[in-house]
């Protein structure tokens, strides 16, 4: 199995990708209604051929977009993680379009190269490129196609804000009538926050919480959990069936957050001065799931399983754990030698009439195999 953080890159790679073919598609049609029957370039002089740029600038936007989605994902983002989103489009837009100059120059010496049949480095190639980069055709492709880049940028950077898979759901209309889903459910809520927020003071405490998220990011990624919301402290952590049950992940999200901030609790202790503890409550069920709102839009949950959820994460006070999971789910995932379930009994939880059973989960440090 492919990991899932590299699925995730995949995915976002290729969203760049597509949004440049389709810039470059839309530019070939351009070019060839303008300038009609004719053969060459009226600037250049350079031979034109529709069927050759179609291959060549169709898949070569698409490589285009693969590179920038690449670097994108898997560096530049995190180099501008905590920049302003001005600074974030404006520094990029600069780096990308200095890398698409240089791309475009090496795609017209290709062309031009296999169109004469010539290799790149013969003196006649270089000379077409050169009248190429000093025409103001170069620079309309230059202003055309920095505006896919910037597109593409700023759909990336709208879809981090929202939420990986939002501008999908969106765009298709998956939520637009409500649907009815089964899903895996973690409520995860930090320990003592009222006096860890008073030691602190409310901007000490925020940028404490900035951290605390930050370092849960990449176990829900890597375990394939969708963040629903973050309420203050708490954080609801969504799975599908499919992908909850799979290897545990919905569990194993929990055990990968836990080891985080037990390798982090000596930057905690130096910088905020004390590390912050967490408990969750899981729970499995119904849940319809659907578009709401006019002048902001949102996608929600209701149901009976989001409450409850809630109320099984407050037992965790009362019984002294850090993690409690509902008999339902614990029926239905994967058999682990991980993970250790223990009975607190059947209970009838705060506003409900209905008794659930109760385990508290606790790590298995000498699993079998």
């Amino acid at each position: 199995m492919v990991h899932p953080k590299y699925k995730r890159y995949f995915r976002q790679t290729l969203a760049f990708g597509l949004i440049w073919l389709t810039f470059g598609l839309i530019y070939v049609l351009l070019e060839k209604g303008i300038l009609g029957r004719l053969t060459e370039y009226p600037s250049t002089g350079v031979a034109y051929d529709f069927q050759n740029a179609l291959i060549y600038i169709g898949v070569g936007s698409f490589l285009a977009g693969l590179v920038q989605g690449w670097i994108e994902v898997t560096w530049l983002r995190k180099r501008f993680a905590k920049n302003r989103f001005w600074v974030k489009i404006l520094f990029k837009s600069v780096f990308y379009l200095l890398f698409l100059i240089l791309f475009l120059i090496l795609l017209s010496l290709i062309t031009n190269a296999r169109r004469l049949g010539i290799p790149i480095y013969d003196p006649i190639a270089l000379e077409n490129v050169s009248q190429f980069v000093g025409n103001f055709a170069f620079w309309s492709v230059i202003i055309y196609a920095g505006a896919a880049l910037d597109v593409a940028l700023f759909y990336s950077e709208v879809n981090a804000y929202l939420g990986n898979g939002a501008i999908y759901n969106y765009s298709l209309g998956k939520y637009h009538k409500p649907r009815e889903e089964k899903r895996i459910f973690m409520f995860l809520d930090m320990k003592s926050s009222t006096f860890i927020a008073e030691q602190l003071g409310h901007l000490e405490y925020f940028t404490l919480l900035k951290t605390y998220y930050a370092d849960m990011t990449n176990p829900i990624l890597e375990t394939l959990g969708e963040i629903y919301q973050y309420v203050g402290d708490e954080i609801v952590v969504s799975w599908s069936l499919k992908n909850g049950l799979y290897n545990n992940n919905c569990l194993e999200c929990f055990r990968k957050i836990d080891n985080r901030f037990k390798k982090r609790s000596a930057y905690y202790r130096r910088r905020f001065g004390v590390v912050p503890g967490f408990k969750a409550g899981y729970h499995i069920g119904e849940v319809t799931v659907g578009e709401i709102g006019i002048i902001k839009k949102d996608i929600i949950y209701t149901g009976d399983i989001l409450n409850t959820t809630a109320r099984i994460q407050e037992e965790c006070n009362t019984y002294n754990a850090k993690t409690l999971v509902s008999n339902d789910l614990i029926k239905v995932l994967p058999k682990s030698d991980t993970f250790l379930f223990t009975k607190i009994g059947s209970l009838i939880l705060k506003g409900k009439t209905k008794a659930i059973q109760l385990f508290r989960m606790d790590f298995n440090l000498s699993p079998k195999g």
